[in-house]
């Protein structure tokens, strides 16, 4: 009976180790007009960068789990306003381009290898979603990206290829919720 009683601990302890889940909290930036899931406190961070259109402020967002055994080794919000009048909602071939233009950056950024990329709009903004394999086909970034308006926002998620179906990725991907400028 003391075996019995022993093992079912052990068990119970055993199963608890691994069905402690990461505490996933709500992020918002009221400047960034977003609220977002991450697994941890992320960290900002904000880059001016040059630009044939001018200087652009480029937000970021990250948090990097300490824990090796992590679904994703990185997890990245990044949000940029284009200038006035870049993107007109009518222009769809000119927002094809822009979203071509910047996958293929994305990819010889990371000397990687576009698996796919398909339209994924969030609500009726035009999006993508790709994924790219880096570091000799080890690891896996996928993005989500969208323009509301001048402003673009990306979601990226970087795995271990073996890693690379897992939840927490979606359940970052997909926690977005933007708050659209109200008309002036």
């Amino acid at each position: 009976m003391r075996k019995l009683i022993l093992l079912i601990c052990l068990f119970i302890g055993i199963s608890s180790l691994y069905s402690q889940e990461v505490e996933w909290e709500e992020f918002r930036s009221y400047e960034g007009r977003f609220r977002v899931l991450f697994p941890g406190e992320p960290i900002y961070n904000i880059d001016t960068i040059e630009t044939p259109l001018g200087k652009l402020a480029y937000h970021t967002y990250y948090y990097q789990p300490k824990d090796s055994t992590s679904d994703n080794l990185l997890y990245l919000l990044s949000y940029c306003d284009y200038p006035e009048n870049i993107f007109h909602a009518d222009s769809s071939e000119l927002i094809d381009t822009f979203f071509e233009t910047t996958v293929e950056a994305a990819t010889e950024a990371l000397y990687g290898e576009l698996i796919y990329s398909t339209d994924r709009d969030y609500l009726d903004h035009p999006g993508r979603f790709w994924r790219i394999d880096y570091l000799n086909g080890q690891a896996v970034m996928k993005t989500r990206a969208f323009l509301i308006g001048q402003r673009f926002y990306s979601l990226q998620a970087a795995t271990y290829k073996g890693k690379s179906l897992n939840p927490s990725t979606d359940r970052f991907i997909d926690s977005i919720y933007v708050v659209e400028k109200e008309e002036e």
